[in-house]
């Protein structure tokens, strides 16, 4: 089992600053905005040969007005009830405050063990006030400087002094990424919830709930995946906040790093201009995609309402409309699973290679004698050899006397042929055609 720390504490005292320092990446967003960080944020981290995993958390707030507050205390409950220490962090600079004290009345509660961490203290006399934090009756506080690292090499020992030597299995970083991707509130982390039946990611009517970009493992009825719950994408000219704009670059990152994207729509508002700005990114980044048509149950039926909406969305999309289109309903959980068996198909279409003695019999054929390319000037092109590239993406290269003349449309034509002949839906492609 892995050894498992979670970040805790009241909002705006560094928990993500220190987060970013210990899994050494800059995960999570950072702001002096408070309540920035909402659900539960992951990493890896490694001290002396010990290897953990981090939790950041939302900052722990009790009697305010923030719309998530219940939501957070609950994300932060489940990462106590994880984890095995707990650092619970605050701010040298302000003191104790009544927030502390609630927080640490909880964690007094919990019976894990908790590191008391004092933050900010990158000054000597921020030092020498740290002893007004022993009033909350959990032990001794380290002094560290999230932002500069000074002082986490010792409270790093204090960490892993109870750890076994045994690391985590790190196959989990091969496994396929299935990134979430779509426009705000159209039920990404809805979807999430439903099919890991946890509360993984908070949930509201809210656009905009989730910031951050977050990692599941889901590992359940022969799927092995790792999913990643992204911000919504709206429109630049929309972006005006520094918060959501982070969440916009996360987001794009999760894409690119990405194998596989389930493109969310929202059924009672039609494909929107947005969705195909998203549905081009993700093409163009050469990613598996998954069309999920959500809150189906809303939308009124008739006879044909299921195939002329699909009619529509592969209109919008063209030319690359081989992509598998889901209808489901998240809140009743229709189809959800179907959405995970169409993943893991497109993955595997993805990573599907085809030997080079077969492409060259099944398609030099079709290109040298029952439709070769048309000629150009009088002049005839002639196909030699056809070959597939080691790319974890398909991309085929038929090798011939004058690619200069090879034309969009043959291509276009050629790939139709080969999605025919093998199975690639699902799949963006590259055609190219190459001197001999």
């Amino acid at each position: 089992m892995p050894n498992i720390v979670a970040i805790v504490g009241r909002p705006n005292v560094g928990k993500s600053t220190l987060f970013n320092r210990l899994i050494e990446e800059r995960k999570a967003i950072v702001d002096e905005t408070a309540g920035v960080t909402r659900d539960r944020q992951y990493g890896h981290s490694d001290w002396n040969g010990k290897r953990f995993s981090v939790i950041d958390t939302g900052g722990y707030v009790m009697g305010g007005d923030d719309a998530f507050e219940k939501e957070i205390r609950l994300q932060v409950q489940l990462a106590i009830d994880e984890a095995d220490v707990i650092l619970f962090l605050v701010d040298a600079k302000e003191g104790v405050t009544p927030m502390d004290e609630d927080v640490a009345e909880l964690l007094r509660r919990c019976r894990k063990r908790v590191l008391l961490v004092a933050n900010k203290c990158d000054t000597p006399a921020r030092h020498e006030t740290i002893g007004e934090f022993y009033a909350l009756g959990l032990g001794e506080p380290y002094p560290i400087a999230g932002i500069t690292g000074t002082g986490t090499g010792d409270l790093l020992d204090a960490v892993v002094a109870d750890f076994d030597d045994s690391r985590e299995d790190d196959s989990g970083d091969e496994l396929p990424r299935i990134a979430v991707v779509g426009r705000p509130n159209v039920g990404k982390s809805s979807f999430i919830n439903a099919i890991t039946g946890q509360q993984r990611n908070i949930v509201t009517p809210i656009a905009g709930t989730t910031r951050d970009s977050i990692l599941t493992h889901y590992n359940l009825f022969g799927f092995d995946f790792n999913f990643v719950d992204t911000a919504g994408l709206r429109k630049k000219q929309k972006v005006s906040e520094d918060l959501e704009f982070y969440s916009v670059l996360r987001s794009v990152r999760a894409i690119e790093n990405s194998d596989v994207c389930i493109l969310m729509l929202d059924a009672s508002q039609g494909l929107e201009q947005q969705d195909l700005n998203i549905f081009g990114l993700a093409a163009r980044n050469h990613k598996g995609i998954v069309i999920v048509v959500n809150k189906w149950d809303l939308v009124e039926k008739e006879t044909n309402t299921h195939r002329d909406f699909e009619r529509l969305i592969r209109e919008r999309i063209a030319p690359f409309d081989d992509v598998p289109i889901v209808f489901t309903s998240v809140l009743t959980k229709q189809r959800i699973f179907k959405v995970l068996e169409t993943a893991r198909d497109v993955y595997e279409n993805r990573s599907r290679r085809i030997a080079t003695s077969e492409l060259n019999e099944v398609l030099l054929p079709i290109v040298k004698e029952q439709n070769p390319p048309p000629s150009v000037k009088g002049k005839w092109i002639k196909v030699k050899y056809v070959t597939q590239l080691p790319t974890p993406y398909p991309q085929f290269v038929f090798y011939c006397n004058l690619p200069q003349y090879v034309r969009d449309p043959y291509k276009r034509y050629v790939e139709n042929r080969i999605r025919e002949l093998w199975n690639f839906h699902g799949t963006p492609m590259n055609i190219y055609f190459r001197a001999k």
